[in-house]
């Protein structure tokens, strides 16, 4: 008998359960489910996903096919010369303006992993002076996005960075983008690029 109530009580909890499932959005051998936005460089080498400023020296985006809402993303990025980027979520684009929130990725002491709100209320959380030695410029270094309804954080190389809540957030779904700022001069690898949908 109690066999049978403990089948039972885990077949419940199991029926109730969201399923998760895992992700890999970037294969490592093209650009397959992602669309370019913007006249900037984005390229495959050696299994690494490449974004690179072009001539225009513009605004430049890589944004996923699919909207992803709630999810759990891991990625790793270097940065080689200036590495001013960012990842967004929950993002829309019309041409190379983008409406949703981004992840920073920059050069060292300008807030990797805070959160910035393009076009709309700028910096939502910025990241504290003792935090900006995690980043290892050059480097790789290990990005962990985490967003669920309206809770959002960031973790970088295993460091939390960012904890916080916004309803605007919580009310808005897109997809998940690559940046390239605009300015010229800029390159950044991106690599194991995996999403878990909670």
């Amino acid at each position: 008998m109690r066999y049978f109530l403990a089948f039972g009580l885990l077949f419940t909890v199991l029926a109730f359960t969201a399923p998760t499932k895992t992700v890999k959005l970037f294969n490592g051998k093209d650009l397959s489910g992602w669309k370019v936005y913007g006249t900037e460089k984005w390229y495959v080498d050696g299994g690494e996903l490449i974004c690179e400023s072009g001539p225009d020296k513009g605004y430049g985006y890589l944004a996923t096919d699919k909207f992803y809402k709630n999810f759990d993303l891991s990625l790793e990025f270097k940065q080689e010369a200036n590495g001013n980027s960012g990842v967004f979520f929950r993002s829309t684009i019309e041409g190379t303006k983008v409406s949703g929130w981004q992840v920073e990725v920059a050069p060292p002491n300008h807030d990797t992993g805070g959160i910035y709100e393009s076009y709309g209320r700028g910096w939502l959380l910025q990241i504290p002076d003792e935090k900006e030695n995690i980043l290892k410029p050059g480097e790789w270094n290990k990005m962990r996005i985490r967003v669920e309804g309206d809770h959002v954080q960031t973790y970088l190389n295993g460091q939390q960075m960012v904890d916080m809540r916004d309803e605007k957030i919580g009310a808005a779904d897109g997809s998940i983008a690559l940046q390239i700022h605009d300015g010229g001069g800029i390159k950044v690898r991106w690599r194991n690029l995996q999403l878990k949908t909670l």
